[in-house]
């Protein structure tokens, strides 16, 4: 009685603030979001509405991905995704209680390739 209440969302701790950190400073890098399993934004580089965009957006392919893995081999469990499209490379790394989303050029932006 009278003490306060446990907040219910995931915290970030030194270790992983120091490695948005050090991602943010690749030069690729245009923005990085973490996310609750809900889908829910914990921190993010990108504008309010990139973040909840990317955020509801990912979430479900992450989602999806994790099923299709584990429908595939049961004893498999889903690591990493990368989505490449000509502007952006979309990487995407589940863990047990965020999904960290890092957003980066592409490494040909702007060649002629098909």
């Amino acid at each position: 009685m009278g003490e306060p209440e446990k907040p219910t969302t995931v915290s970030i701790t030194n270790q992983v603030e120091q490695i948005l950190r050090r991602i943010g400073t690749n030069s690729k890098v245009e923005g990085v979001v973490v996310i609750n399993n809900e889908g829910i934004p914990i921190k993010s580089t990108l504008d309010s509405t990139s973040t909840v965009q990317y955020s509801a957006e990912i979430s479900q392919l992450a989602d999806r991905a994790k099923c299709l893995v584990r429908d595939l081999d049961p004893t498999n469990k889903l690591t990493f995704v990368r989505i490449a499209s000509k502007k952006h490379e979309i990487l995407v790394a589940p863990d047990i209680d965020y999904i960290m989303i890092v957003l980066q050029k592409t490494k040909k932006q702007g060649s002629a390739e098909d």
